[in-house]
């Protein structure tokens, strides 16, 4: 079916309308992004790059220009797929898409946040695209009510991508069960079959390679017992923000072998040992 998608950029206002309806409908929000917002940047050297089926909106990407201090490059607010449409590949196509219209703009890398406990997240901006990530912000937009984010604090990764196509750092050879092993955070299953944080083992910090485990499930774990998604939260708060102070970097994800496991894994190197 996705051999029918098409991307394109998106410039007038009865296209940008469009956008607004479908934000509303993925996030589930009723004050979406107002179109003389994407429209101004649109204008002023950002994006909005909306992704068809059948001439049917059913994704789209939105980004306006950033500054570092030092140079400008493409901040990547929103990415949203039509819920009856995900599990396609559509987000990767999306973020492909743009990278290249960013690179042709001249921007030299693209930056955003995203929640480092949703999995299917972590498997996309780090594991297939090669973002790489060593910030973390807590409570990054506030109190959010929307339903992905309500009763939580709203901590954000922020990645970054270059523009190039080989953005992938190198990693140092490990098995799955040697990454698994050098998880920072243990864990067990609940009687609901959740996984719960038993402990945060700090002696893998001496290497080069740690790992972090994280739920597989976490919206649906947040539905169930919001105190143990709390939990999580503040656990792996801590953890990111310790390996971040140590010179570590998030630059890989993997997901456990068994396709039903609780848990995958973030990868995190030493920046200093990547070539």
């Amino acid at each position: 079916m996705t051999e029918a998608l098409t991307i394109r950029s998106l410039t007038t206002t009865t296209e940008l309308e469009d956008v607004r309806t479908l934000e509303s409908r993925v996030w589930g929000e009723e004050e979406a992004t107002p179109v003389h917002q994407t429209l101004t940047a649109v204008k002023n050297g950002g994006l909005v790059l909306g992704a068809f089926l059948n001439e049917k909106l059913i994704g789209f990407q939105y980004s306006f220009p950033g500054f570092d201090g030092n140079c400008v490059y493409l901040c990547s607010h929103i990415l949203a797929v039509d819920p009856a449409y995900r599990s396609m590949g559509i987000g990767a196509k999306l973020k492909y898409a743009q990278r290249q219209e960013s690179k042709k703009i001249g921007y030299s890398y693209i930056s955003w946040t995203y929640d480092p406990l949703e999995s299917a997240n972590g498997y996309l901006n780090i594991g297939k695209l090669g973002a790489i990530c060593s910030i973390y912000i807590e409570n990054c937009y506030g109190d959010m009510n929307d339903p992905l984010n309500a009763d939580l604090p709203s901590d954000r990764f922020v990645v970054e991508w270059a523009s190039t196509e080989d953005t992938k750092r190198a990693q140092p050879l490990y098995t799955p069960d040697q990454i698994m092993d050098a998880s920072l955070t243990q864990w067990t299953l609940t009687d609901k079959g959740f996984p719960s944080v038993i402990g945060i083992d700090e002696r893998w910090l001496n290497r080069d390679v740690v790992s972090v485990a994280i739920p597989s499930a976490f919206q649906q774990m947040k539905e169930v017992s919001p105190s143990l998604a709390l939990d999580w939260r503040m656990r792996t708060r801590r953890v990111f923000q310790t390996c971040f102070a140590k010179g570590f970097e998030v630059t890989g994800f993997m997901k456990h072998p068994e396709s039903s496991a609780p848990v995958h894994f973030y990868i995190l190197t030493k920046k200093e040992v990547q070539k």
